[in-house]
């Protein structure tokens, strides 16, 4: 922006022309017009009630499932990931996780209370904001299938709590039914089933066999956004890209995993968004002249073409 804007009152740290790759998982991206790091969601909601309606927002935590362009952001950038995001037990019986916290973290969280069916979300490589937003899952799991209700800030700085049947949910989609204006997602309440004296110890196991299971099959060593494509229905993109003989297909600095065929990586840091878009169009290309199906990305590909 040509103009910085002005505030007053807020505690969190701002910045003005940040680059983005820093706070991005494939280390890639433009600067950003304005970065603000709220310490909680009061201040949050003073920040988005003093920010004019015309300047979009865009709310990030680890950067993951989001391809950011070379001529970056315009507007606001919110940064959620929070070291000291709470989560804690409720007298109903139900978790509370801001949206800062990392989603391995929550699982870790239920796990020590035996609460195995909130294992999946250790292979989950995001906060629970994001996790929230989009419906994130792994494992046969999802995270709307715990959800109790959500605590969230609409972009007048309005603070509610909402229950999740006011949602619609779906395979990688979350909706508000009742509106369409924005809403960022600062909590939730999930509730996942408590087991025997043994589930503490099987919760933790299941955790640990989950993560050997994703390192020894994700490129975690490498740049990366996790999955690229949606799984289209009954089959998986992965096997559809590697029956295409698109493994290790480059594009600048960016390449096809060879571990995994749904994840493209940035070996040594030198891709340009704009390789890593142009490689995600050449698979989608490849994949549906070969087999007749059109992958759907599931990262966010988001910010201006330098």
């Amino acid at each position: 922006m040509k103009t910085r804007l002005a505030f007053t009152g807020l505690r969190g740290d701002l910045r003005f022309d940040v680059a983005m790759a820093r706070h991005t998982s494939w280390r890639v991206g433009g600067s950003a017009d304005m970065v603000y790091t709220p310490t909680d969601v009061d201040d949050l909601a003073l920040l988005l009630r003093q920010l004019p309606m015309e300047v979009p927002v865009t709310v990030l935590g680890l950067g993951s499932n989001v391809l950011i362009r070379d001529g970056g952001l315009r507007g606001m950038v919110v940064l959620m990931l929070d070291s000291q995001a709470e989560v804690r037990s409720e007298s109903d019986g139900t978790i509370y996780a801001s949206a800062g916290l990392t989603c391995a973290k929550l699982a870790r969280f239920a796990a020590a209370q035996g609460r195995a069916a909130a294992a999946f979300l250790a292979g989950i490589p995001g906060t629970v904001g994001g996790a929230l937003a989009m419906n994130a899952g792994c494992y046969s799991g999802e995270t709307w299938s715990g959800v109790v209700r959500v605590e969230v800030v609409s972009r007048a700085g309005e603070r509610s709590i909402r229950a999740a049947d006011e949602y619609e949910v779906s395979y990688r989609q979350v909706r508000n039914k009742a509106s369409s204006l924005p809403e960022f997602f600062t909590g939730a309440w999930f509730h996942f089933a408590l087991g025997d004296a043994r589930s503490v110890e099987e919760a933790q196991a299941e955790i640990k066999a989950l993560l050997s299971k994703r390192m020894a099959s994700q490129p975690l060593e490498l740049p990366n956004a996790g999955s690229v494509f949606r799984n289209p229905p009954g089959d998986y993109a992965a096997r559809l890209i590697e029956s295409c003989g698109l493994k290790g297909l480059t594009r600048g600095g960016a390449s096809v995993s060879e571990k995994h065929a749904n994840f493209i990586v940035n070996p040594k840091g030198a891709a340009r968004a704009v390789d890593i878009e142009a490689l995600i169009a050449q698979v989608q290309q490849t994949v549906e002249a070969k087999t007749g199906v059109r992958l759907q990305p599931e990262v966010k590909i988001l910010g201006e073409v330098a």
